[in-house]
């Protein structure tokens, strides 16, 4: 019943630029946690929300609105919350992680 965790990936290298240095401006990465077990889901979030450099951001794909999760990544480091879609299927939220803090 589990179905595989698809992380999307950030928009493709320009036409002809092939240096693979990934420091490009790109659309945040999407994850989107509705497949991932619940037990599991803050920690997954956690994990790539730590592989983001400060000023960078993630869009967070959620079944609800992620009230808890938002919480306690505001615990971890200083973060600004953008609600792009609010329900009533799926919340898209973008984390930003602050780069004053």
């Amino acid at each position: 019943m589990s179905q595989p965790v698809e992380i999307l990936p950030t928009a493709p290298e320009p036409a002809g630029h092939t240096c693979g240095c990934g420091g490009h401006d790109e659309a945040d990465p999407v994850l989107d946690v509705r497949a991932i077990p619940h037990a599991i889901r803050h920690a997954t979030v956690f994990g790539a929300f730590d592989a983001i450099a400060p000023g960078g951001s993630l869009v967070v794909v959620a079944p609800h609105a992620p009230r808890p999760l938002l919480a306690q990544l505001a615990q971890r480091a200083a973060v600004d919350v953008e609600y792009l879609v609010e329900g009533p299927d799926a919340w898209h939220v973008r984390i930003t992680r602050r780069t004053d803090a």
